[in-house]
Formats: C-alpha cells, sequence, structure tokens
C-alpha cells in the first residue's frame, strides 16, 4: 500500500514534469488553449445570446451573434495552420487570425451596445425582470469574452516570450530518479 502511494506521488509529479516538456516544445498550445476555451464559453451560452436577439431586435444584433461563433471557429482553424507540426509559422494565417479575433472584439462590442441602447432608449425601454434576466447574462457573458479573446490575442503575440521562459524551466530527471524509473519499469514488465 505505501508503495502505490509513492508511485502515486511520483506519477503526478512526473505527469506534470511530461506537460511542461510538451510545453516547451509547443508553447504555442498555451494561447491555443486560450481560444478554445473562449469559443466554448460562447458556445455554452449561446441560448442568453439568441433570446437577446429575439427579444430585442435591433439591427444587426443576430449577424454579430453569427459572425461570433463563425470566426471564433474559423479563427482556430487559423490558429492550428498558422503552427503547422515542425515547420516555420504561416505567417498569413497568423494575420487572418488576428483580423477575425478583431472583427471577435467588434462583434462583441456592437453587441454590447444594442443592449444598451435597447435598454436605455427614451421610447420604450427593455426592462431586465425575472422573465429577461437573460439580457444581463449576455451582456456580461459578451464582456467576460471580450477579455478572453484578448488575453489569447496577448498569448499568441507572446509565443516567442513564453518559448524563452518554458526553456528555463529544468525537466531533467536526476541521475538517482532515472535508475528509479527503470526499476519501476521493470517491475511492472515483470
Amino acid at each position: 500500500m505505501a508503495n502505490k502511494g509513492k508511485k502515486q506521488r511520483g506519477g503526478l509529479k512526473e505527469s506534470i514534469r511530461k506537460m511542461i516538456v510538451s510545453l516547451k516544445r509547443k508553447p504555442q498550445t498555451i494561447p491555443m488553449l486560450v481560444l478554445a476555451v473562449g469559443f466554448l464559453y460562447y458556445s455554452l451560452n449561446l441560448t442568453h445570446v439568441s433570446d437577446t436577439t429575439a427579444k430585442l431586435q435591433l439591427t444587426g444584433m443576430g449577424l454579430s451573434g453569427f459572425c461570433t461563433m463563425l470566426f471564433s471557429m474559423l479563427s482556430l482553424v487559423c490558429f492550428l495552420n498558422a503552427y503547422p507540426h515542425r515547420k516555420k509559422t504561416n505567417i498569413p494565417m497568423l494575420l487572418l487570425m488576428f483580423l477575425m479575433l478583431g472583427v471577435l472584439i467588434f462583434c462583441d462590442t456592437y453587441y454590447m451596445s444594442c443592449i444598451t441602447k435597447a435598454l436605455t432608449r427614451e421610447v420604450n425601454p427593455i426592462t431586465v425582470d425575472e422573465g429577461t434576466r437573460y439580457i444581463t447574462t449576455a451582456y456580461d457573458m459578451l464582456g467576460v469574452h471580450r477579455i478572453i479573446i484578448a488575453v489569447g490575442a496577448v498569448l499568441t503575440m507572446l509565443v516567442s516570450v513564453l518559448r524563452k521562459l518554458l526553456r528555463r524551466i529544468d525537466t531533467s530527471l536526476p541521475v538517482e530518479e532515472v535508475g528509479q524509473m527503470d526499476a519501476i519499469l521493470l517491475s511492472e514488465e515483470a
């Protein structure tokens, strides 16, 4: 039993070390994960955006929501094509991705301004109550989505800095741990 506890603690430490080694090889994974989180966050809250669009029906709201969803997916595709495996960075794809991220931030800002306009207009303003709480939820969600996209864009611009910072982390195994790993591997084979 005691051996199993040591093996699990060593296994966790080893899995963290392997994760850092893989990030050293591909530091662009960090901004890609941030952009993927932004896509998932928007996708999982899309019901609030759709309900808000149906309730307010201002010009361009539906198109803005559609563009946000479309460019979220396409920016991830461009990101994956910008960093091909074992090849140099594809600069045109990277520039296209940044253009799409800019469109995403613009669409979120435009949609938020439409919500503000509908809530503060003089003639027939929309009031938020229990039945229309999704409007404020959509507004708050779009603000967070803009922040996530901006952080992903900044991290993408700083990939070379991330690479240098990750290289400073020592992920080599001490000599006695290499011997222990061999012993563990031999004991697992038997």
